[in-house]
């Protein structure tokens, strides 16, 4: 049948090393690869499902995973995904996915502009879920952003401790500074400046009530409340100056078309001597196309930046770089421990939510690690201040803070 030969074509052209079945509406069965590891099975429920895939597999392959219309018989979605996107790393998309792909990469562009209510309503979608659900995967710091790996066998604890030390040494923080923390999540990192840094008293801002609530929670929890506060606040609309600003894993949900005035107004916000974190995904292959099943279901508004587009608003503003560090494969070992934790923990989450819901965090941990390890997705730590002279002239400054740091975590 023709859906059975266009199916054979695509992943011949995806899959020539590993193991992968495909299973047909028809009941065909299709064999890819060279027989070695990774080996996946998959099966199409119907023939409606084989033909989204074909037209628009980007955004439909997991919604019919959600649907339980492409079934996973046999490994993981994970070693699904791994088998095909391995196979395109650094190979040019075929003709009607590379329309798709420009054509949604110019709309959104053209329709990047957040305004606050729109970011409010973003952040909510994906942020404002129970708490609960968050700790059956993050570490007990609730850090939910790009851990730092030391070492191949480091724990997830001892990696996100690592990052939050990492930030902090690129800080500069000198005694009593003052710090604003521009998407604070759920308070890790804030605390941390306070009760590790030395920072003298540090502002976060979340768009989500419930980070707020458990953040507030634990400044008074661990006694900081008088040197941390938590509020309710959109980043245009907080007044400085600030010694120091940090922002961890927020950057995305600015739009594109905002990136200018973020810029501008955290100029306006830092101190004459100051000096800025901004910790971001990015695309290091140069601006595309964000990925369409992600911005539907996971991160409406969501846009990853290319250093060729932050780098010149940065400039335009006024700002200085100091130091720009990429983080290649942190991010996929980072998923990797909370695709495990979430699995392992997956009937807890079904209890709180779905079935469905279950599907779609396990496709979207899948296919985030897949696409950190096979495509050019990458972690951007991006140092800035307003003088020339705010940091060092060398690195070894990074070094000799962590070391101290970690005698101060003890």
């Amino acid at each position: 049948m023709l859906l059975d030969y266009l199916l054979d074509i695509v992943f011949r052209s995806l899959v020539s090393r590993g193991s992968l079945v495909v299973r047909t509406a028809s009941g065909k069965e299709l064999l890819f690869g060279d027989g070695t590891t990774p080996h996946a099975a998959i099966r199409f429920t119907d023939r409606w499902a084989e033909l989204a895939f074909l037209l628009d597999a980007d955004l439909r392959l997991g919604e019919l995973f959600m649907d339980q219309r492409f079934i996973v018989e046999e490994g993981t979605i994970y070693d699904f995904l791994d088998l095909v996107l391995r196979e395109q790393a650094g190979e040019p998309d075929p003709f009607w996915a590379g329309l798709l792909d420009r054509t949604r990469f110019h709309i959104r562009r053209l329709t990047s502009t957040i305004g606050k209510m729109q970011a409010r309503a973003n952040v909510a979608h994906h942020y404002d879920l129970n708490r609960q659900f968050y700790e059956l995967f993050l570490d007990g710091d609730y850090q939910y952003s790009c851990a730092y790996f030391e070492h191949p066998d480091a724990t997830l604890e001892q990696a996100q401790l690592a990052k939050k030390r990492h930030i902090a040494a690129k800080l500069y923080l000198q005694p009593g500074n003052n710090v604003l923390d521009i998407g604070c999540g759920w308070g890790g990192l804030g605390l941390y400046l306070a009760r590790v840094a030395g920072a003298g008293q540090v502002t976060g801002i979340t768009l989500s009530q419930e980070q707020l609530s458990v953040a507030q929670d634990r400044a008074r929890t661990e006694g900081l409340a008088d040197r941390v506060t938590f509020s309710l606040t959109d980043y245009r609309d907080i007044n400085g100056p600030f010694d120091r600003i940090v922002s961890v894993g927020m950057f995305e949900h600015v739009g594109y078309k905002n990136f200018s005035s973020f810029f501008r107004q955290c100029r306006q916000l830092l101190d004459e001597d100051g000096v800025m974190l901004l910790h971001t995904i990015g695309q290091s292959d140069g601006p595309n196309v964000v990925q369409p099943w992600l911005t539907k279901y996971i991160f409406p508004g969501g846009y990853l930046p290319a250093l060729s587009e932050m780098l010149p608003e940065i400039e335009k503003a006024g700002l200085v770089v100091t130091d720009i560090e990429v983080l290649r494969l942190h991010y996929a070992s980072t998923l990797r421990h909370w695709r495990f934790r979430f699995m392992a923990n997956r009937e807890q989450a079904r209890a709180l939510y779905d079935e469905r819901f279950c599907l779609m965090w396990e496709f979207y941990l899948a296919m985030c690690e897949a696409a950190f390890h096979h495509q050019s997705v990458a972690v951007f730590q991006v140092q800035l201040a307003r003088k020339q002279t705010a940091v060092p002239l060398t690195r070894d400054y990074i070094i000799e803070r962590e070391a101290a740091l970690k005698n101060r975590e003890v």
